[in-house]
């Protein structure tokens, strides 16, 4: 089982070399690495020269996030596909996990595992743990989605033509739904995969594209439920979280053993 992983790249060099040591570090045999640069001007590039051919450059001017993780994955080769930003980081074995997941769950098309958010210097924020995704729940903000420890089988991400190039905010989320929308089966599993790096800079850390968010949302609700979003959605959302919490034994289990 090959794992493609395709990690974009701009003007995070503060970051960038613990990113891609966290992926090549990884005690995995058929891994295929992936980093697309659009342009950098921070000395990103020379960082990502200096692996010579441990992994396969991308220099090429994009759109957008969604328009160069595109341009990655079109040159990926691997039956599993993931995905990791520059500022973020793999755990140590994840990827020996990911593939067992795989080769165990052979019916199962996306599997996402567990992380932590960290602040700027690496210190612990708290643990994330995903949720069963679906459709119905993405669309009233009642699954727990975490990007960096999910992974998915490649055909699967050809099937729905990769990310949209369009959305500037949640495009790992709008993936997932088409994914979902298409029939694709989802899976979690309770090992730590990656770490999640907020700061001042991101997109999470800084809110700076939350009204762009809250458009992309509605769009994505209207997607997923074939029509406008309305007034009794509100309380649909809050009836929505509490099902996950009730209906959902091992996500709560999981959630609550990772709490400190």
């Amino acid at each position: 089982m090959k794992i493609s992983i395709v990690t974009i790249s701009f003007n995070q060099a503060d970051y960038l070399k613990k990113c891609i040591d966290s992926v090549l570090s990884q005690h995995f045999n058929d891994l295929e690495y992936i980093v697309v640069d659009p342009g950098s001007t921070d000395g990103s590039r020379e960082i990502i020269e200096s692996y010579g051919d441990r992994l396969i450059k991308v220099f090429e001017k994009d759109t957008g996030a969604a328009d160069g993780l595109n341009k990655g994955f079109s040159r990926a080769t691997g039956d599993i596909f993931g995905f990791i930003n520059s500022d973020d980081e793999l755990l140590p074995e994840a990827l020996e996990k990911v593939a067992e997941a795989f080769r165990t769950n052979t019916q199962t098309s996306v599997i996402s595992g567990c992380g932590y958010f960290v602040d700027a210097s690496g210190a612990f924020i708290k643990s994330i743990t995903p949720s069963k995704f679906t459709a119905w729940r993405y669309a009233y903000g009642a699954v727990s989605v975490f990007q960096q420890g999910t992974f998915f089988r490649s055909e699967w991400f050809r099937k729905v033509g990769g990310f949209n190039t369009e959305n500037r905010t949640c495009w790992d989320g709008e993936l997932f739904l088409e994914m979902a929308l298409a029939g694709a089966s989802f899976n979690t599993m309770g090992e730590d995969l990656a770490i999640f790096r907020l700061h001042d800079a991101s997109i999470t850390g800084s809110g700076r594209l939350n009204e762009l968010y809250a458009r992309d949302a509605d769009r994505l609700f209207r997607s997923a439920l074939k029509r406008p979003r309305s007034e009794r959605d509100r309380y649909i959302a809050i009836l929505a979280r509490l099902r996950k919490w009730l209906l959902e034994p091992s996500w709560l289990i999981r959630r609550i053993a990772r709490l400190r």
